[in-house]
C-alpha cells in the first residue's frame, strides 16, 4: 500500500461556459488552509473567435500570476492550461476562491478547474 504526504491538496470546479463572462466560487474546508502553487484548466470543446481568459480571486483580490489564457488558435477538447502563482494567494477556510472567465471567447465549452493548495 502506497502512501501519501498531504502538504498538498486539491480544489476543483467547472465554469459552465468558459465563453460567457461569469464566475464560481470554489470554498476553502477546514484544514485546507495554505498558499495556492498552481491552477490548471481543461476546456470540453474547442473555442473560437477569441482567447478567454480565466483569473482566480480572493476576497475580491486578484491571485498575482494567476491569470490563465485559454487560447483560441489549435483549441480542442481536452486542452489544458496552466498558471503558477506567485503572490497575493494564501487562503484560509472560509475563503472562497473566485474563477472568473471574461467570456471573450465564443462556443459553449465547459472547463474544468483544479487548485493545487501547498499547506
Amino acid at each position: 500500500m502506497s502512501s501519501h504526504n498531504l502538504i498538498e491538496v486539491l480544489l476543483t470546479g467547472q465554469i459552465v461556459d468558459i465563453s460567457s463572462a461569469d464566475q464560481i466560487y470554489i470554498p476553502v474546508p477546514t484544514g485546507f488552509d495554505g498558499d495556492i502553487i498552481e491552477i490548471r484548466t481543461a476546456i470540453d470543446a474547442a473555442i473560437t473567435v477569441a482567447d478567454a481568459t480565466i483569473t482566480a480571486k480572493i476576497g475580491g483580490t486578484a491571485v498575482t500570476g494567476g491569470a490563465i489564457t485559454v487560447a483560441t488558435s489549435g483549441s480542442a477538447a481536452g486542452d489544458t492550461d496552466v498558471a503558477y502563482p506567485t503572490g497575493a494567494r494564501t487562503v484560509v477556510p472560509g475563503d472562497a476562491i473566485e474563477i472568473e472567465t471574461d467570456g471573450g471567447s465564443t462556443t459553449t465549452a465547459k472547463c474544468n478547474v483544479t487548485i493545487v493548495i501547498r499547506r
